[in-house]
């Protein structure tokens, strides 16, 4: 056996699949067997893998071990004479196992090789070539010094960017995404260590391999693609304390104990920034909006005030009552700012129409909120009305201002519909078509390209693979779609490399998958367009949805004394109002009869269901499922709504 692969997964599915696809199409001329660790997810990555890649030898731990020790789990299995650690967000190209084990055949004082990564629109991934992580090269990056100076040699020690990245070197890290090692070697300087539950343990293997005496390549003539950022969030705080404390443990363990406590105050001083820093942006970034809508808001009607006291009951001097502008108008501010809220007024894209709606709801609950108040609480009507129309203006200003600086997630009117090239042959393009089209994501235009610029062209399509550049700019293209089974993953991406400058988003669809993949971002998760299933998933259907089951559980306990004559068991219930209000169930949910064998989006247990509506029981498992589905993939409140008050007799369910 020429090469183990080994392939950790937790919970992503789809890239797990596309990688695995790749990695079949490269092992065709090696002899090789293939591991898949899978930490306990539960997205159907199982289901997946026994469908299709029988193949695969899979370990299904029952718990999340970490990366570590879920390497060695197959390692120790591993009958290759070169084992690869490869992370399941990564697309490898048809011939990159035959260079790279030609390589490593012809240098046998290479202990480990990693290759040249892209990001998913072809950019280039510095960590391809990593230095140690010494206390002064993790001094200059976590101050920055090595962003100001990326071609230093002092100061870019950490990624190497010295080095040519078009050039075979020696290198002192591998990075953990492809990490290529002769079994040989690890079987004498040991395998991950276990003390490293995720980040750092690539550092230390690395470190242990060179100590052993063997070399670590950096080996550039092939690449691969590195959905960095899809198995983990690293702009989290988590990520932050997770990976510094990992480089805690490497110098505690490898350096001297002088160098070793001052490695560690640095990081511990970095942790603590970092921390402060990634807290900090997300609560700009999160509560930006809002408060410039308080602050405008508050001032606005301060200034109302002041000005209709002044033209009416106030001329001859004097003023409202100070609880006016103590209570009174910070409460009308909080009802327009969290109906707004509830309207997806803070949702992106930012609409101007949704806050508006929320500003027109949150005056109306304003109003009969007056209307409850004491005599002496209840001003003047028109400061509700001049509020409105003044949130209305200054909400609608700050929009459209960002709007035109381009400041991202500022849109006017509807989100602007997508326009694809989908790059394939024949049935296949079409195929992908189809799913795009089936999926959640607007369109306006989907061209097909063909991948063979001798073939003739047929009717459906617009031209051949060699003109992409021309169709992006006449058709406005956003973006490119590759099918894989009609290309080689190294020509998609010597085109991604090539367009990269178009400024598209690139995706693969993999053969024989309902999911077209990609990522626009090194560190957002991206977007995975599948078939429209998780429209009962979005934020704002969530939210919608959990807004919905308060007002209903706070009507029903209200009117229950009255209700309970017309509901079937009144004092379950009164049961369900109150693990409503607590979370445990939704008044409206999945039909639980067939669920198990279906993969939709999570919701909470329901009190009724989509069959609930029948007069009849309904017990056909294939009609549950379908009734289920569309629930999922076409969700509105209004469904929960109807549902509700269509079934009411059955909510003491």
């Amino acid at each position: 056996m020429k090469l183990s692969i080994v392939i950790v997964n937790y919970n992503v599915e789809h890239f797990l699949e596309q990688c695995l696809f790749s990695v079949r199409k490269a092992i065709q001329r090696i002899e090789a067997e293939v591991f898949v660790v899978d930490n306990n997810s539960v997205d159907g990555s199982l289901r997946m893998l026994e469908m299709k890649f029988p193949e695969v030898k899979v370990i299904a731990n029952k718990d999340n071990v970490g990366f570590s020790k879920a390497n060695n789990q197959a390692i120790r299995q591993a009958k290759g004479d070169y084992v690869l650690l490869l992370n399941p967000d990564t697309v490898v190209e048809d011939d990159t196992f035959d260079k790279v084990v030609a390589f490593m055949d012809a240098h046998p004082d290479a202990g480990g090789l990693g290759v040249k990564m892209v990001d998913g629109t072809g950019k280039f991934l510095p960590e391809s070539k990593r230095g140690l992580p010494t206390p002064l090269t993790a001094f200059y990056k976590i101050f920055g010094l090595a962003r100001l100076f990326p071609r230093s040699k002092r100061f870019s020690r950490y990624h190497l960017g010295f080095l040519d990245k078009d050039e075979i070197h020696e290198v002192d890290v591998l990075a953990g995404a492809f990490m290529l090692m002769r079994k040989s070697v690890l079987d004498q300087v040991g395998l991950l260590d276990e003390a490293f539950f995720m980040y750092g343990e690539d550092i230390d293997l690395s470190y242990r391999i060179t100590q052993g005496g063997f070399k670590n390549y950096y080996f550039p003539e092939t690449r691969i693609i590195h959905y960095k950022g899809e198995s983990t969030k690293k702009s989290s705080v988590n990520y932050v304390f997770v990976f510094y404390n990992a480089m805690i443990i490497f110098a505690q363990k490898h350096f001297s104990q002088k160098s070793a406590s001052t490695f560690t105050f640095l990081i511990n001083i970095a942790i603590y920034f970092r921390a402060f820093l990634a807290l900090m942006a997300r609560f700009i970034k999160r509560s930006f909006l809002p408060v410039t809508d308080v602050l405008l808001g508050f001032a606005g009607l301060l200034l109302i005030k002041q000005f209709w006291g002044d033209i009416t009951i106030y001329r001859e001097g004097g003023d409202y009552p100070l609880v006016l502008v103590t209570f009174i108008l910070p409460a009308y501010l909080l009802i327009w700012v969290v109906s707004v809220y509830f309207s997806g007024g803070y949702d992106k894209p930012y609409r101007i129409p949704r806050a508006l709606q929320g500003i027109g709801v949150g005056s109306l609950l304003i109003l009969v909120f007056y209307a409850l108040l004491p005599e002496n609480l209840r001003f003047s009507r028109a400061l509700i009305l001049l509020g409105t129309l003044w949130l209305a203006l200054a909400t609608t200003c700050v929009r459209f201002v960002a709007h035109l600086l381009k400041i991202d997630g500022y849109v006017l009117g509807s989100e602007a519909k997508k326009r694809f090239l989908v790059i394939g042959h024949g049935k296949e393009a079409l195929r992908v078509a189809d799913l795009l089209r089936s999926t959640a994501i607007k369109h306006e235009f989907v061209g097909l390209v063909e991948t063979d610029s001798d073939e003739k062209l047929p009717a459906s399509f617009i031209g051949h693979i060699h003109q992409v550049p021309e169709m992006i700019a006449i058709y406005r293209i956003n973006e490119v779609i590759f099918c894989s089974k009609d290309l080689p993953h190294q020509t998609i991406i010597d085109k991604m490399v090539a367009w990269h400058t178009a400024g598209v988003d690139y995706k693969i669809a993999p053969e024989d998958s309902l999911s077209i993949i990609g990522s626009n971002s090194i560190n957002t998760r991206g977007d995975l367009y599948t078939i429209g299933i998780n429209a009962i998933d979005s934020r704002s259907n969530r939210r919608s949805k959990r807004f919905f089951d308060l007002m209903a559980a706070m009507a029903g306990l209200v009117l229950w004394p009255v209700l309970l004559w017309f509901v079937k068991k009144p004092f379950n219930f009164l049961k369900n109002i109150f693990l409503v209000f607590i979370g445990r169930k939704t008044w409206v949910g999945y039909c639980q009869a067939a669920i198990q064998g279906q993969k939709l989006p999570a919701i909470r247990k329901g009190v009724l269901c989509p069959a609930s509506v029948f007069k009849r029981i309904v017990s056909d498992d294939q009609m549950i499922n379908q009734l289920n589905l569309i629930y999922a993939r076409d969700y509105n409140v209004w469904k929960d709504v109807s549902i509700f008050f269509k079934a009411f007799k059955w909510l003491g369910n």
